[in-house]
């Protein structure tokens, strides 16, 4: 596994951002649940070892990196996107939606956000979009530990509330069990309504 550098962040430092934030999404794919996001202001420098895409690491190497980055990070805000809102102006819009309550919540404001993926909406400050940031920033690869982990204990919560749909297991993803369970019990109030469309095969 590649270690991250903060090359990105010290090339926006050189051009005068005093302070740079990494912003990034989990759950845009699963059928039920919030979407996520954080955002995270890293000392600049600052080498938290196993620091890499969330996708990448074991669920408990990220439980402890969770704890690592909110200890050590300059700042951090986790936010989320309802599945009322998710319907209402789609995953993408939510999930940037999540992504500004997150950047909202970051006390020194950034001058400048490092934004996970290809698009960047209606941010209040310069937001630059990277491509699979969360391998190349360590700003953006905290912010998606701080999102997953925050998503993955959403799902363990909603397996309490609603027993038999299986959250627990797959994280709301469209699984095979997960669609069987829905078409057996009907949705739950946390699905998102737009994305049950199998349900009208």
């Amino acid at each position: 596994m590649m270690k991250l550098t903060y090359e990105l962040e010290e090339k926006y430092a050189s051009e005068g951002y005093a302070v740079i934030c990494g912003t990034d999404e989990a759950g845009r794919g699963p059928l039920a649940g919030d979407v996520f996001a954080a955002a995270v202001i890293l000392p600049r420098g600052l080498d938290v070892d196993g620091l890499n895409d969330s996708k990448k690491i074991s669920e408990k190497k990220r439980e402890k990196l969770f704890d690592i980055i909110r200890e050590q990070a300059v700042s951090f805000g986790i936010a989320s996107a309802s599945p009322g809102e998710i319907d209402e102006i789609n995953i993408l819009n939510a999930a940037q939606l999540a992504m500004r309550r997150a950047v909202a919540m970051l006390d020194p404001a950034p001058d400048l956000v490092l934004v996970d993926g290809n698009v960047v909406r209606g941010f209040t400050v310069k937001a630059v979009p990277i491509i699979k940031g969360d391998a190349i920033s360590p700003s953006i690869a905290a912010a998606s530990i701080l999102a997953k982990v925050s998503r993955d204990r959403q799902c363990l919560e909603l397996d309490a509330l609603y027993p038999g749909y299986g959250f627990a297991k797959h994280k709301g993803y469209p699984t095979r069990e997960h669609m069987d369970a829905v078409r057996k019990l009907g949705p739950c109030p946390v699905h998102r309504a737009s994305f049950l469309k199998f349900l009208d095969k």
